[in-house]
């Protein structure tokens, strides 16, 4: 909700009526009539009172009488459009309540309301004219019992209990509107926070599952292509490669069951389960080999161990890619991978093939690893970097921050 619009909504707001419908005027509502009657009735027995006092006046005739009840009267009834014209209403009342003492009900009534639906400014000019006719009115009707002084004290004691008790109500309504606002933006902004969260949340598994799933289904595809064009290799070469196939749609499921795993366990499923680290790499490695790839890799990193569980994971998912473009983009070529860093200077990861010795195939969705792994990387605190060598190949490198 922007300013204005909360500015447009605070008078209706402390009004206490139902929003208006294509700009007519707000409905009354229950609590509307009984205020508003209550308002009346208040009004109507302070005249009253008012009128017991001013019957011992000297020279009070009947005319007199009859012409201030008619006064009062009018003044009470015009508190039903108090809601509509709140200053213009207090500004005749007060000019009435000079003359007619019978007013003085209405009158307060009425500023009571300007208070509460009115800023400060013209609460205070009318409050001083009320203050100020109270005393005009002690001059022209004076009590007997009471001097002009006293009679001049006591209104303006009664305008300034009403307007304070106008004030309080206001400032009390516009506190419920302002935390009414907030509890309506904390809980949109809960909601926002809930659906990046999920929107995060579905990204990461997406990257988990590509870095996953890829490795293993290109495993998938090169030894099923073997098989495919060569139809009658020797059975021990076919079982070894069925073997393979096997145990990579094995692992496959194994790891796409572990990601719906974090879907359907509450909290961080990344601490749930076993995560690889830069441990595991030389069983990368090897795996690959075991496909077909050849691959070498260079792992100078003093003690691998050491090297944070997050660092690790993510040098792995570089690594994992890697080779996973590799092995579809330059099959048969020798990959290299180099894996150096002390606390303090950093990771550095190296993937680097040359090129193919034969032609290369087209993959559908190329890059889109690489765009991952740059995310990572760059969430890592790191950077990465990949492209074309000089001869034709293909290198990958990232680097990742190493605290000392």
């Amino acid at each position: 909700m922007t300013r204005s619009e909360y500015r447009w909504l605070l008078p209706s707001a402390l009004a206490g009526s139902e929003p208006a419908e294509d700009g007519a005027r707000p409905r009354r509502t229950l609590r509307d009539w009984i205020v508003d009657i209550t308002a009346l009735l208040i009004a109507l027995g302070i005249g009253v009172l008012a009128l017991d006092s001013i019957k011992n006046q000297a020279g009070y005739t009947d005319i007199d009488s009859a012409a201030d009840q008619v006064l009062g009267a009018l003044s009470c009834c015009t508190l039903w459009v108090r809601r509509r014209w709140p200053v213009g209403l207090a500004a005749v009342l007060v000019v009435v309540s000079a003359f007619a003492p019978l007013a003085a009900g209405a009158v307060l009534v009425a500023l009571f309301s300007l208070a509460v639906h009115r800023p400060f400014r013209p609460v205070l000019v009318l409050g001083a004219a009320a203050v100020a006719a109270g005393g005009v009115q002690a001059a022209l009707r004076p009590d007997p019992t009471m001097s002009w002084i006293s009679s001049t004290l006591y209104g303006t004691v009664l305008v300034l209990l009403v307007i304070i008790w106008g004030l309080f109500v206001r400032s009390r309504r516009q506190l419920v509107v302002v935390l009414r606002e907030r509890a309506h933006r904390a809980e949109a902004e809960a909601d926002l926070r809930a659906e990046q969260a999920q929107r995060l949340a579905r990204e990461a598994i997406a990257r988990e599952m590509h870095d996953v799933l890829a490795h293993r289904l290109t495993l998938l595809s090169v030894h099923a292509g073997a098989l495919e064009f060569r139809p009658g290799a020797p059975a021990p070469e076919v079982a070894r490669a069925a073997g393979v196939i096997r145990d990579s749609a094995h692992e496959a499921l194994q790891d796409l069951r572990e990601i719906i795993g974090v879907l359907r366990t509450p909290g961080d499923g990344e601490e749930n389960r076993p995560q690889p680290t830069l441990v595991t790499l030389e069983a990368l490695a090897a795996e690959s080999r075991e496909a077909g790839m050849s691959v070498t890799l260079h792992n100078q990193v003093a003690d691998p161990a050491t090297v944070p569980a997050a660092t690790g994971r993510t040098a792995y998912r570089i690594v994992q890619e890697g080779l996973t473009n590799a092995r579809k983009h330059a099959p048969g070529a020798e990959v290299t991978v180099t894996v150096t860093g002390s606390p303090g200077a950093g990771l550095t990861v190296e993937v680097r093939n040359p090129p193919p010795p034969g032609d290369v195939p087209k993959v559908p969705g190329s890059g889109q690893g690489l765009i991952g792994l740059t995310e990572r990387a760059t969430l890592a605190g790191g950077r990465l970097d990949h492209g074309a060598t000089d001869g034709g190949g293909f290198r990958v490198t990232a680097w990742l921050p190493w605290p000392a």
